[in-house]
């Protein structure tokens, strides 16, 4: 059974009139829309989705991270071990700063990789199609 979202959203379509195109910009019928989703015709643009590009990874950026985080990890060793010195919580939060910089980083770093081996394969399959 569709949810209510889906019952309003299919409602919402049946009431209005909705005019798609393909690329050329020639007016499709509602049958020729079928077989690809409405919304994705609409959109204009098949199946790409979009966020926010992720940036080239850098020990500055990473560094600010850290000390950015580094307040909110000393507090959190803080209220988590409340029985350690200060000397000693200070030193445990110094630790977690130095295995989060190196970790953060090599996140950035994947992150950025598989961003660039996606942007090829588009490349790639827009260069095929285009052929």
């Amino acid at each position: 059974m569709a949810t209510r979202k889906q019952r309003r959203r299919r409602a919402k379509e049946q009431r209005h009139e909705y005019v798609w195109q393909d690329e050329e910009g020639n007016e499709l019928s509602p049958e020729e829309v079928r077989g690809e989703s409405a919304r994705a015709k609409r959109r204009g643009d098949a199946g790409t989705r979009r966020g926010r590009e992720p940036l080239a990874p850098s020990w500055r950026r990473t560094l600010k991270r850290g000390a950015i985080f580094a307040p909110i990890m000393f507090v959190t060793v803080m209220l988590l071990s409340s029985e350690l010195t200060l000397a000693q919580q200070v030193a445990q939060t110094a630790l977690i700063v130095a295995v989060f910089i190196p970790f953060s980083y090599v996140l950035d770093k994947f992150f950025w990789r598989s961003y660039q081996r996606r942007l090829a394969r588009a490349e790639r399959a827009a260069g095929d199609r285009g052929s």
